[in-house]
């Protein structure tokens, strides 16, 4: 697969977001899921990258990112689970890890679902078993 234009890869994110069962959109009501070229090297050391790491061209497919409430608000007390919350999604390094169109709206679902679950307290350790299986939707129906 030709490299995509961030618009063209934001239209098949889109579409991916379209195709998420109800069970999984109900927990996208104060969530935008936006799409970006890659993560700044300053992003990959919040996430924990090393220098190392980073300099080898370790990266990440998304990235939840919590409003910054005592930024936002002022610092008053208020429900975050009732405001909006991002997803990021890395056109870069998706793209030149999964080749196939069919393989990388694959992937591209399973980092929108990864990283909601780190809006309700999973951790990666938690969500081994669903990152390192090829397709956890395929005897998934609508």
């Amino acid at each position: 697969m030709k490299r995509l234009s961030l618009d063209a890869f934001g239209k098949i994110v889109a579409k991916v977001m379209d195709s998420l069962p109800l069970r999984w959109q109900t927990y996208l009501v104060n969530v935008v899921v936006d799409v970006q070229e890659e993560p700044d090297e300053e992003t990959l050391r919040k996430a924990g990258f090393t220098e190392e790491e980073i300099a080898a061209g370790d990266s990440l497919y998304g990235l939840f990112v919590p409003l910054d409430v005592g930024t936002a608000w002022g610092g008053d007390v208020v429900d975050v689970h009732d405001l909006p919350h991002r997803i990021l999604i890395f056109k870069r390094p998706l793209e030149e890890e999964f080749r196939s169109r069919k393989q990388l709206m694959i992937e591209i679902r399973k980092t929108v679902i990864h990283e909601l679950a780190h809006h309700f307290g999973f951790t990666d350790r938690d969500l081994e078993e669903f990152d390192d299986n090829p397709n956890p939707f395929e005897n998934e129906k609508g």
